[in-house]
């Protein structure tokens, strides 16, 4: 087989870096916009931390460490630019962090010259994964992961059993890491925790997912929040869950906190996601609701229904039918862009706007729990665009 030049390698990715994204003429809801491409695929991580360039030790110019996704990024703003802590996964399974950033928020998006370096702690990481970013009124930006661990209580034939817990870790720059001791909470296993952007009564507060079934909730676990006094040794002694699963929902399998939820005139905006079984396997959409200003744990808006869920290509991947969300940035002019990946695939940006959000959140009806009274929302929309429609009739006659 022909062996590609280096420079034709360097060409097809710098060109696939300046690419221009375009909105999505195939795609119209008023809600939000989506774009043609996605905006950080495997293919954008650079071309040295895949090739060994030197033509004395790879003649053959194969690649040496082969990257098979870029997905379930966290994003910030800083210094005018969109920045994405991208979770990269190698051919190995291994997941790793790296900055991605842009101007635009929309395209252009290059990676910075060395992936993170996440310092371990006493039980090293097997694989960290899904950072939340959090720009928090203390002065740090936290990062809040996934770290993933082999069950020491596992039998040795045993290889799947994994213990996960909340890593933390602080910067102020994004390229210095401070570990910070993993969260400790009355759930044996931690997933999708985020932290609140501002003191709580003067406490850090944080978004949890308590273990399946450890808390019972009325309906079997959710997103669940608690408070800590200090994230250096970071300690919440009790959950509480406030947004449910519920049955023959998009979050009937289970749910979890996305990015840090952004504060609003209306309240807290946030944005979640929600797992549904179907014949397809477990389906994964974003949902957005929002919650009470002075307590952001009460739930005052929950439009009915996904804000995002896989579209055409965005079905397939690594773990298909899949979006998942655990970044977005408000943009001057209360422009928002919310990141999400599909299939555990690639990145992906729908741009929207504060305004639009709290008026889907505020205008669009609560899930109506069964057929009948889904059926009774909808006629009502409908009777009240007829009645409309008669009306601007009658005036124009």
């Amino acid at each position: 087989m022909p062996k590609p030049s280096i420079k034709a390698l360097q060409t097809a990715h710098e060109k696939l870096i300046k690419a221009r994204n375009k909105v999505d003429p195939r795609f119209h809801n008023g809600i939000y916009e989506r774009f043609v491409n996605p905006i950080v695929t495997r293919d954008h991580v650079p071309l040295e931390w895949r090739y060994d360039l030197n033509p004395k030790t790879n003649p053959l110019l194969l690649e040496r460490l082969g990257v098979g996704g870029t997905y379930n990024a966290g994003a910030i703003e800083m210094g005018g630019k969109v920045l994405m802590v991208v979770r990269v996964e190698g051919n190995d399974r291994k997941s790793f962090f790296a900055v991605a950033e842009s101007t635009s928020g929309i395209d252009g998006f290059r990676f910075w010259d060395e992936p993170v370096v996440m310092p371990e702690t006493e039980r090293p990481d097997t694989n960290v994964y899904d950072m939340r970013l959090t720009k928090h009124e203390d002065g740090w930006i936290y990062g809040l992961f996934c770290t993933e661990r082999r069950d020491p209580a596992a039998k040795p034939t045993d290889l799947s059993s994994a213990e996960a817990q909340c890593g933390i870790a602080r910067t102020r720059d994004l390229k210095t890491w401070e570990r910070l001791p993993d969260l400790k909470t009355p759930s044996p296993q931690q997933r999708n925790v985020v932290l609140h952007p501002e003191f709580v009564n003067g406490k850090y507060m944080l978004y949890t997912r308590p273990q399946d079934g450890f808390i019972d909730a009325g309906s079997g676990g959710g997103i669940g929040y608690g408070f800590c006094d200090d994230m250096t040794k970071a300690v919440v002694a009790d959950e509480k869950v406030f947004e449910l699963r519920a049955y023959h929902t998009i979050k009937e399998v289970k749910n979890g906190q996305g990015a840090p939820p952004i504060r609003t005139k209306r309240g807290w905006l946030h944005v979640a996601h929600g797992v549904r079984g179907c014949a397809a396997g477990l389906r994964y959409v974003a949902y957005a609701f929002m919650t009470d200003l002075e307590k952001p744990w009460q739930v005052i808006a929950a439009p009915g229904g996904h804000l995002i869920a896989p579209l055409k290509e965005e079905r397939v991947g690594d773990v298909s039918n899949v979006v998942f969300i655990n970044g977005m940035v408000e943009r001057k002019g209360g422009e928002l862009l919310l990141y999400y990946a599909s299939s555990d695939t690639r990145m992906h940006v729908a741009r929207t706007s504060i305004e639009r959000m709290v008026d889907y959140c505020f205008g669009t009806p609560a899930d109506g729990m069964r057929s009948y009274a889904c059926v009774q929302q909808r006629l009502e929309l409908i009777r009240r665009n007829k009645a409309l429609k008669a009306k601007t009739k009658t005036a124009k006659g």
